[in-house]
């Protein structure tokens, strides 16, 4: 098994292809500690390994991101080994009901502009997002301002500001203009 290594705009962060399905279709899953990474058997090997601070799980990729006090150096190959030794034994990437409740603060009337967002977001920004080892999660839309959760590498990414900003907001506003503000929101 050849498990591709790739770094992402956050350099506490580094992403790992196993050359297979992780997630899939079923979405994604963010683990902010060890007591969150219960349900998924992968996040929770990885976070047995000294220096781990956060785990993403991708449709085809795993994004994990070190402390600050440890080095990539010596991180990387333990994360290679405990990925590869996963995906060889078969083990299952969740364990039980993976599907996790993402609670949305909308307001009913606002339901075709949260589409439009949805779909924006889902077309245009998620698969570039995803291809830097993160995800982008809605969370909510009222009085004009879209609230967004940023996971995996794009969590505590010094540009991920300016993505949301620059990028996501002008881009939501041009095309929806009933946005006009995009924050960032934790979990």
């Amino acid at each position: 098994m050849f498990i591709e290594t790739e770094a992402t705009p956050n350099p506490a962060t580094l992403k790992f292809l196993p050359g297979q399905d992780v997630m899939g279709p079923r979405g994604t899953a963010d683990f902010t500690g060890p007591e969150a990474a219960a349900r998924s058997p992968l996040a929770a090997r990885l976070f047995e390994l000294d220096g781990v601070a956060r785990i993403f799980l991708g449709a085809d990729f795993v994004t994990v991101t070190k402390t600050n006090e440890a080095d990539w150096a010596d991180l990387r190959p333990q994360v290679l080994g405990a990925v590869m030794e996963h995906f060889m034994a078969g083990r299952p990437v969740m364990a039980g009901d993976e599907a996790e409740e993402m609670a949305e603060d909308t307001d009913p009337a606002d339901a075709e502009v949260v589409a439009q967002i949805k779909e924006l977001l889902d077309t245009r920004v998620r698969p570039a997002v995803a291809g830097d080892g993160g995800d982008i999660v809605f969370r909510g839309f009222r009085d004009g301002i879209v609230r967004l959760h940023m996971q995996g590498a794009c969590s505590g990414c010094p540009s991920s500001r300016a993505t949301l900003k620059h990028g996501v907001e002008n881009m939501l506003r041009h095309y929806v203009p009933e946005v006009v503000a995009v924050e960032q929101v934790e979990a």
